[in-house]
């Protein structure tokens, strides 16, 4: 029989975030429930970082797990450390509901018994499926790296997370094989980054330091593998069985592209299915100028969009001379209609280049007759002022300079005969 699964992920609860997330979650957990969720997992990044257990967004994320378990057993994941500090969700188990919450931070798998209730494993693995078991859970949460950099050190801990994670992953194997031989649906959880995965702005993640591979994943045997922690929903496939983002629940950034929600799965011990299930996330828009912010163009932008219950960020870069030309007050005037307005101005610092070649010069006329030339100056002038500057001492050009103000005679006519400078002789 097939398994209904709502799969949450990256909620990122905060009192900063608490009016998009929570709006989010809460109409998830109303489709979870209208559709029949037989059980639901998140796969980690419930909280974005440490909350006191008396803050509004705590407690708000505390009412949501406690509807959803109400309706069906959740399972929750350590996600990455600097979002949910070890131990944060523990908390949310002790939570009285008609149906059990389990958390997880460690390597164990988990069953979901056929009376509804989640049994844990006494090591890493079971040793063979309980006969009750209605789906198997497979928990790889966040690793920390300090620990095996440790051993083998800093350079190597990103790579050999990976290669460690890998041989982890195809251990679990042969145990996967053997409860899907006996009917039953096996789910791995994790938290982390796919090679060749992409963000929610549209950037490939390609490197050496990425947890898995997908090649990784499928060799665990799983029906189903569900993932938190980047944002955009994408899924792989292979023989029926797949590996999948459910993406963030809300729109938290500017730029974010695709849609925002939670996936239903739908799983058997062979075959997985899932849908993307949409929340109302808000909406943004990006107006971005190559230079100062253009009013006419911002307005037909305004024109041709609804604003209402829609953030826009507007993005210019100027040169350092042209900065005085933004108005900025008059483009948050422009847009009053939208629901938040994020402004962005890049300032382009004047750099001036050294001519080509100009340290190669010996001399310094030669110098400054290599600069004109690069620059298209004449220089004349400027070699007639280094000859002063080279023969003259500084009283006699000052006073040049005076006499040729007073009666425009040239230099040649004011000077003075030269002074002998200390050591020198009148030629």
């Amino acid at each position: 029989m097939a398994l209904q699964i709502a799969h949450f992920s990256d909620l990122h609860y905060a009192d900063e975030t608490l009016a998009e997330v929570d709006r989010c979650f809460g109409h998830a957990i109303d489709e979870a429930i209208a559709l029949g969720a037989d059980a639901a997992v998140i796969t980690g990044d419930t909280t974005d970082h440490a909350l006191n257990a008396h803050s509004p967004a705590f407690l708000a994320l505390a009412r949501q797990i406690k509807r959803l378990a109400d309706h069906c057993p959740v399972l929750l994941l350590q996600g990455t450390f600097s979002h949910e500090p070890p131990g944060l969700l523990a908390m949310l188990a002790l939570i009285g509901a008609n149906r059990p919450i389990h958390f997880t931070n460690h390597l164990e798998q988990v069953v979901l018994t056929n009376t509804g209730s989640w049994l844990p494993s006494q090591n890493w693995q079971f040793e063979s499926p309980p006969q009750d078991a209605r789906l198997l859970c497979t928990c790889i949460p966040t690793l920390n790296k300090a620990d095996l950099a440790t051993v083998v050190g800093a350079a190597e801990a990103a790579q050999a997370m990976g290669d460690q994670l890998a041989r982890v992953l195809a251990g679990y194997a042969q145990g996967h094989l053997a409860a899907r031989g006996c009917g039953i649906p096996v789910v791995a959880l994790s938290h982390g980054t796919v090679h060749g995965c992409v963000m929610e702005h549209g950037v490939p993640m390609a490197g050496a330091d990425h947890e898995f591979t997908s090649g990784a994943l499928f060799s665990a045997e799983a029906t189903a593998v569900m993932l938190g922690h980047i944002h955009k929903h994408q899924a792989w496939s292979n023989a029926g069985r797949l590996i999948a983002y459910a993406g963030s629940i809300g729109r938290l950034h500017y730029g974010e592209e695709g849609e925002k929600g939670f996936l239903m799965w739908d799983i058997t011990a062979d075959h997985a299915d899932l849908s993307l299930v949409p929340t109302p996330a808000r909406r943004t828009l990006d107006i971005s100028f190559d230079g100062p912010p253009d009013m006419i163009q911002l307005r037909q932008f305004i024109q041709e969009h609804d604003l209402a219950d829609t953030w826009v960020r507007v993005r210019w870069q100027v040169l350092e001379e042209d900065r005085s030309q933004v108005d900025r007050a008059r483009i948050e005037q422009l847009l009053d209609g939208a629901a938040g307005v994020k402004l962005e101005g890049r300032v382009l610092p004047i750099t001036r280049s050294r001519a080509a070649g100009i340290a190669r010069e010996r001399t310094l006329s030669r110098q400054i007759e290599r600069w004109a030339e690069m620059t298209g100056i004449d220089s004349r002038e400027t070699l007639s002022c280094l000859e002063l500057l080279e023969h003259r001492c500084p009283e006699d050009i000052a006073a040049g300079i005076l006499h040729r103000a007073a009666s425009e005679s040239s230099y040649d006519e004011v000077l003075p005969a030269p002074k002998a400078l200390p050591g020198q002789q009148v030629a």
